[in-house]
């Protein structure tokens, strides 16, 4: 998905002009499957109502979240043109219980809290990855939590390999432009926006569960290993 990433790492923006549909489905890898586990883990969760979708690209899983969820639902993502994309889709078909606004993280810091804060192959992009942590973690409510997936250092070691000779390894996971694939995963290919359990520990003071241990598991192969989707309860 597009991310909160800052300006330095990518042009989101420049991504999202006159973007096809190609991109959009390049953007939100797997995201049909994380509505379903978004959805299921906020009917399940019991958090207090709202649910913000941070990095929300085309707004796959928000509008699915919006249709399927009682409750209002924000998506944020830094680039400008896909927020005014996702607003005039939601103007145009009527829904009434979604809005879209603009952030770039690390920076988080939206006019209320939210019962479940989500973020979706996103904080790879982020080089202060715990500064976005700590900001997303600080939206949530209390009673709710952080959902988030994001890449360890398996993730790293395996995009490393594509990394020595991008336009060799075209067909690699996560290559969608080799021109750009080091821009884009600069952040992860560095080493800053690697993360595991205990960095999370660490950063909010409170130890990420897996998320299917609410939602259920997708029954398709998916990066789980390189790329864990927990959740941070918030007390």
């Amino acid at each position: 998905m597009s991310s909160g990433a800052p300006e330095d790492t990518f042009d989101w923006d420049a991504y999202w002009t006159d973007v096809s549909d190609e991109k959009c489905e390049e953007a939100s890898p797997s995201a049909h499957h994380a509505a379903d586990v978004l959805c299921e883990f906020v009917e399940r969760f019991d958090a207090p109502a709202g649910v913000a979708d941070v990095g929300c690209g085309a707004g796959v899983t928000t509008f699915a979240a919006a249709d399927r969820l009682a409750e209002s639902v924000v998506g944020y993502d830094t680039a400008a043109p896909v927020v005014e994309r996702n607003r005039d889709r939601a103007a145009r078909e009527g829904i009434e219980n979604v809005r879209f606004e603009q952030t770039t993280l690390p920076t988080f810091d939206p006019d209320r809290e939210f019962g479940v804060v989500f973020s979706y192959f996103t904080l790879q992009y982020v080089r202060e990855v715990e500064r976005a942590l700590e900001n997303l973690y600080a939206a949530v409510a209390p009673g709710g939590a952080l959902v988030c997936n994001y890449m360890n250092r398996a993730a790293r070691e395996f995009c490393l390999v594509a990394a020595d000779d991008p336009h060799a390894n075209a067909d690699h996971p996560f290559v969608f432009d080799p021109d750009q694939y080091e821009e884009r995963f600069g952040a992860l290919l560095d080493g800053d926006s690697v993360l595991s359990r205990e960095r999370i520990y660490e950063t909010l003071g409170t130890w990420p569960r897996s998320a299917f241990t609410v939602a259920d598991r997708p029954d398709v192969q998916w990066a789980w290993h390189h790329a864990p989707l927990v959740y941070v309860p918030k007390h």
